[in-house]
Formats: structure tokens, C-alpha cells, sequence
């Protein structure tokens, strides 16, 4: 019988590649709202600049229901993988 760290060692590609996808996605964004520059570095906005600081200093807890729903949306993307993992 499989252990449980056997079951979640099991899963570190999967999880990974989920991990991958989701940075991907947010490069994308981030540079879909940067400005590019002539020697091809990238411009982020200050509004977004600051908006991002202060997500980053904030807790989980004292964020916004629509910033919570945005994390619990990447979370659920791992569910499935979890969930049949542990039911085998």
C-alpha cells in the first residue's frame, strides 16, 4: 500500500506542470501590460505596480472576496490531481 508521501511524490510532475501553466499565464498577462522598450526591457504601469505591492503585503485573510476568488480558482486546478491520487 502506498504511503501517503509516496502518493504526493507521485504527483510532483503533474503538480509542476500545473505550476508551469499558471506562470505562464501570468507572464503572459503581465507582459500584455507592460510596455515594451527599445532595448527590450519591459514598462510596468505604477497603478499596477502598486496594486500587485500591495497584494503581495497583504494576507490571504484580508484580501478581497474577487482577489480570494481569483487564488481559490488556481487552487482548484490541483484538485483533480489530488483527489485521484489519494482515491487509488
Amino acid at each position: 500500500m502506498a504511503t501517503t508521501d509516496d502518493i504526493l511524490d507521485g504527483l510532483v510532475d503533474q503538480l509542476a506542470s500545473i505550476e508551469h501553466e499558471r506562470w505562464a499565464h501570468w507572464q503572459r498577462y503581465v507582459h500584455s501590460k507592460s510596455l515594451k522598450q527599445p532595448d527590450g526591457s519591459m514598462l510596468l504601469p505604477a497603478e499596477l505596480v502598486a496594486q500587485w505591492e500591495r497584494q503581495i503585503n497583504t494576507p490571504f485573510e484580508r484580501l478581497s472576496d474577487k482577489e480570494k476568488d481569483s487564488d481559490r480558482e488556481q487552487v482548484q486546478k490541483y484538485l483533480p490531481f489530488l483527489k485521484a491520487a489519494l482515491l487509488k
